[in-house]
């Protein structure tokens, strides 16, 4: 029998990232190995990664990648792409067959451009008109799921291991200035090609470490203005919230991360500078349905840059370092260690405390 402290009891789930800060092109293959020394975090029932800046060739166009559950699925599907948006380009994303990674989807890409007669008609923002096509797909078209849909950008994941996730989906051969990764140790929520981690609405995606206790009224709240939780997972809620606040409502990092995790009213309370006290108060009361509660930590992906944020009780474990032009994050030391072993600044963020770094302007 082994007892507690012979027998490592992670704290479910890895997280992992790094961004350049002058817009520096990596392969996916330093990221893909930093999950290994996690890997004990994972149950091998889901990984994946983002990365930006893997198409500039097709910058101007968003990126759809898809699972498909049949051939006849996917020939429904693009019936009703082209009749809202103009393809340009429409393959399968290259795999590796590898012996850990098994029941594979069809798994395809698509890069599109909004039709601008029926963008016109439907007197909708390219953004919006995107996002709701997204939401169609996913919550009408069975067996149909678009899991990223940003420009110059892409997420791969799967029902497998990272270290192998990354392998299978030939990581090493796409370049990006930023990265993110997820290992998945999934509690109360089944493990599924669709559920695997990262999640991603349009250009934003999010990894996380944790559980959401107030699921329920974050996906009330988010679901009133036109999201469809069909995922499987509590954590496709978070990328909802992330593109409500900042697309729709027009907020700042630092007061998104003041909404999701928010200060105790005491401590808010005891804020000495009167105009910071009074806009806490405001967030928080302006949205209260999206405070995420519960242990979490969260690395959000967007062009042209990162956020890193724990939950304000800091109940999952996230360290930054840097080094040079790059910054590291991860839940674990040892994974930024891997992606560079000299990597200097090593800290741990406060709970609630945002790590927002943005590449150069011009420079992705």
């Amino acid at each position: 029998m082994k007892y507690e402290g012979q027998v490592r009891i992670p704290s479910g789930c890895a997280i992992a990232a790094v961004i350049s800060k002058d817009g520096n092109k990596m392969t996916g293959e330093a990221i893909t190995d930093a999950m290994k020394p996690m890997h004990d975090r994972s149950n091998g029932l889901g990984g994946g990664f983002a990365a930006y800046g893997i198409y500039p060739e097709y910058k101007d166009f968003y990126a759809l990648h898809m699972f498909f559950d049949s051939r006849d699925t996917r020939k429904g599907c693009e019936v009703f792409l082209k009749e809202y948006f103009e393809i340009v380009k429409s393959e399968i994303i290259p795999t590796r067959k590898i012996a850990s990674i098994t029941d594979e989807p069809i798994i395809w890409r698509y890069f599109v451009a909004p039709l601008k007669s029926v963008l016109a008609s439907m007197q909708l923002d390219e953004k919006e008109y995107v996002a709701r096509a997204v939401m169609k797909i996913n919550s009408e078209m069975d067996g149909a799921y678009v899991f990223s849909s940003g420009k110059n950008m892409g997420a791969f994941k799967a029902v497998g291991f990272p270290e192998d996730v990354g392998v299978f989906y030939k990581l090493d051969e796409y370049e990006g200035y930023s990265w993110t990764a997820h290992g998945r140790y999934p509690t109360n929520t089944p493990g599924w090609w669709g559920g695997a981690h990262p999640f991603t609405l349009l250009d934003y995606s999010i990894v996380h470490n944790g559980e959401i206790s107030s699921y329920d009224a974050n996906r009330r709240f988010i679901e009133m203005f036109g999201y469809k939780c069909t995922l499987r997972t509590d954590t496709e809620v978070i990328t909802y919230i992330m593109d409500y606040l900042i697309r729709r409502q027009g907020l700042t990092l630092p007061e998104i991360a003041s909404v999701i995790a928010a200060p105790f009213w005491s401590t808010i309370e005891r804020k000495t500078d009167l105009e910071d006290k009074e806009k806490h108060i405001y967030l928080r009361t302006l949205f209260p349905s999206l405070l995420i509660t519960g242990p979490f930590s969260i690395v959000f992906g967007f062009n042209g840059g990162l956020m890193a944020l724990n939950d304000r009780l800091k109940l999952r474990s996230m360290v930054v370092g840097e080094k040079d032009d790059k910054v590291f994050i991860a839940s674990e030391e040892a994974a930024i260690r891997i992606m560079e072993p000299d990597a200097e600044n090593i800290y741990a963020p406060r709970g609630g405390e945002p790590v927002i770094i943005n590449v150069k302007e011009g420079a992705f």
